[in-house]
């Protein structure tokens, strides 16, 4: 489904995006980065919400993405995920895109892509950011998942200028 050409998913996907960057803003209240993803089924009923849980162990995996696959990949079929969105504050990354692939999530969204949170990031120690875009780590596999983004990319790259900038 291609958003331009159908206004109310685009709403929809808008919506449930802003969503995840609520997610994000509560990890960064909670002490973490500021990541956050949901999953939303194909009625518009949200299942699960996640954020970063880098702190207080420094778990390097703890992302959004990833907590959120484990959990859906325990809770939901097969069929209800493939029929899934997943919506993330930012362009998942190389291990967030697999766990996306192997959970069987269908359709992604995300707000701040890859390229642009490397350079708000920098080299930033707790974000060494790879430049290995999700829809590459999808093509190398044998499943098809649906990627909409970047998506309101100022609006999410808001949340991680004004954090990188004080972590600092």
């Amino acid at each position: 489904m291609d958003n331009k050409a159908n206004p109310s998913a685009s709403a929809r996907d808008e919506l449930f995006l802003r969503r995840s960057f609520d997610a994000g803003r509560r990890a960064v209240a909670h002490g973490n980065h500021p990541f956050g993803a949901i999953l939303v089924d194909q009625n518009g009923k949200v299942l699960l919400e996640a954020e970063n849980a880098f702190m207080p162990s420094h778990d390097g995996t703890a992302h959004a993405e990833r907590l959120l696959c484990t959990e859906a990949s325990i809770a939901y079929d097969a069929e209800t995920l493939g029929t899934s969105t997943l919506y993330s504050s930012a362009e998942p990354c190389a291990m967030c895109a697999g766990a996306i692939y192997w959970t069987g999530i269908g359709r992604l969204v995300y707000g701040l892509g890859e390229h642009r949170l490397k350079a708000i990031t920098g080299d930033h120690p707790e974000n060494p950011t790879l430049d290995l875009p999700c829809r590459s780590v999808f093509a190398a596999g044998q499943k098809t998942i649906e990627v909409i983004g970047p998506m309101l990319e100022d609006e999410a790259a808001g949340l991680h200028e004004d954090f990188w900038a004080r972590k600092d």
